[in-house]
């Protein structure tokens, strides 16, 4: 009898920890033969400001419900030690919250953990079918942990007041929303994170986080497609991608940004051609190329080109509103730094555009005298053709058989955001607007051989110049 009794309890035992595993979906999160790996980057660093941009079923939604469980829980595997007992989870709208972030958090929320909820709509016992206006749930060090819930249909004035750990926006909130949840995590040095499609054009995200025109140190980013997600069928896919038009596959399919026009070199991929700094060896030192400004910026890069024809830029001096002198001594620093070679004559030697050559009424010499008399023997014979350049830049970004030639250190901040920048305009040409890296790029990269016939890229203006004086060149034979 006594034994029965203790083979029930077993059993008992067993039962009660096969509920507890179900219940717990935060042990099967990412484990087993298949593991996401852009969702493990994302829960892995350490930036304050961080942000997903992912397609429709790529999986963004589901790491950032999954990091505010990990924080909230105090069991997050990246930044253990102790809970975010404070933080919010910001929505569109209450109906989007209910429907998407809530039902993430909830699924990740083994109800064991639930110490309480207060509802804004709805009721407690059917939580899936109302709007959540804060949970509280038990840590790992025997504490409470508070997740509230925001939508950004309240207004700006709801989110005032309160000192948080983190914020976790579900998709793109307005930017005044946004700054002010960056004030609630300052006073607990915080964090923010976002996951979202950007369906919505060149945003404030576009500029302050995937181009990071502040240079903040602590803004992190990825873009996770279809093909991260191994968990997404390919029928699937198939299925969803069959009515899109080209401007909704690089949104939804790659969280892509996009306008009218497009990227000019569509082919970048930062994935690909960013890359972490190493040694270069001194004999792939190649040019240094400089577009001048004295109010404007001027842009610098130092160019290396390995055994196979690869080029890798590798340093960067980018300022405005400086002189000649202080871009000089900048220029030999930077060299001085990587042991870059002088010529016979004890200079630098760089390719500098050709309008450098022009003196103006207000100096009796040009910015080539200029800086030759600083040490610095600029070449001002480049080629400045603008759509041969642009297709050659291209070319590099990605051949004819589709491998990468051009790799950017990941320190040359201002030429990989203006790459990112780069937008074709109404007009068939390039936008006007933070170019000078880009023009400094082809310059150099036209000064290369030629090794490959190269395809130019023609406006439909020329398109049109073309079939007219081709039509015109077949009348006059028919005369």
């Amino acid at each position: 009898m006594e034994d029965i009794v203790i083979i029930e309890k077993i059993k008992n035992i067993q039962a009660e920890q096969q509920r507890r595993q179900n219940n717990n979906k935060l042990q099967t999160y990412n484990v087993g033969d298949k593991v996401h790996l852009k969702q493990i980057e994302f829960h892995k660093t350490n930036k304050k400001n961080r942000w997903v941009f992912g397609g429709n079923r790529t999986g963004k939604t589901e790491c950032g419900a999954v990091e505010v469980v990990y924080l909230a829980r105090g069991v997050h595997p990246y930044k253990p030690n102790k809970p975010s007992t404070s933080g919010w989870v910001v929505s569109l709208s209450t109906q989007v919250q209910r429907d998407v972030a809530q039902q993430k958090i909830l699924y990740y929320l083994n109800p064991d953990w639930i110490e309480e909820v207060v509802m804004l709509q709805g009721r407690k016992d059917s939580l899936n079918n109302g709007v959540i206006d804060y949970i509280v749930i038990k840590n790992v060090f025997g504490n409470l942990s508070r997740i509230g819930f925001k939508s950004c249909d309240q207004g700006r004035e709801k989110f005032q007041g309160t000192s948080l750990d983190y914020v976790w926006f579900d998709e793109e909130p307005p930017y005044d929303i946004y700054l002010e949840c960056k004030m609630r995590v300052i006073d607990k040095s915080g964090f923010l994170f976002g996951t979202m499609t950007p369906l919505k054009g060149l945003t404030w995200v576009y500029n302050e986080i995937y181009l990071n025109n502040s240079n903040d140190s602590e803004v992190w980013h990825e873009h996770i497609e279809w093909s991260d997600n191994p968990f997404l069928p390919q029928e699937e896919i198939k299925q969803i991608t069959q009515n899109m038009s080209s401007d909704e596959l690089e949104a939804r399919c790659y969280g892509k940004f996009i306008n009218s026009g497009g990227m000019v070199y569509s082919e970048f991929d930062e994935q690909t051609h960013i890359i972490e700094p190493f040694d270069v060896p001194k004999e792939w030192y190649d040019n240094i190329s400089i577009d001048p400004g004295l109010k404007n910026p001027l842009s610098a890069h130092w160019y290396a080109t390995d055994y196979d024809g690869n080029v890798y830029v590798i340093a960067e001096h980018y300022e405005a509103e400086k002189d000649v002198n202080y871009h000089a001594s900048k220029l030999h620093a930077v060299s001085d730094n990587l042991g870059w070679p002088r010529n016979s004559n004890g200079m630098l030697n760089a390719l500098i555009d050709s309008a450098a050559s022009q003196r103006t009424l207000s100096s009796v010499k040009s910015v080539v005298e200029l800086f030759y008399d600083l040490g610095v023997q600029v070449n001002p014979n480049v080629n400045k053709d603008l759509f041969s350049g642009i297709a050659r830049v291209k070319s590099y970004f990605k051949s004819a058989s589709g491998e990468a030639k051009l790799f950017i250190f990941k320190n040359c901040t201002n030429l990989i955001r203006e790459i990112k920048s780069y937008w074709w305009a109404e007009n068939d040409r390039p936008q006007k607007k933070d170019d000078h890296a880009l023009d400094e790029l082809r310059y150099f990269i036209m000064s290369k051989p030629q090794t490959y016939k190269m395809q130019v890229v023609k406006s439909p203006i020329q398109k049109d110049k073309e079939r007219l004086i081709k039509k015109l060149k077949n009348n006059a034979k028919r005369l």
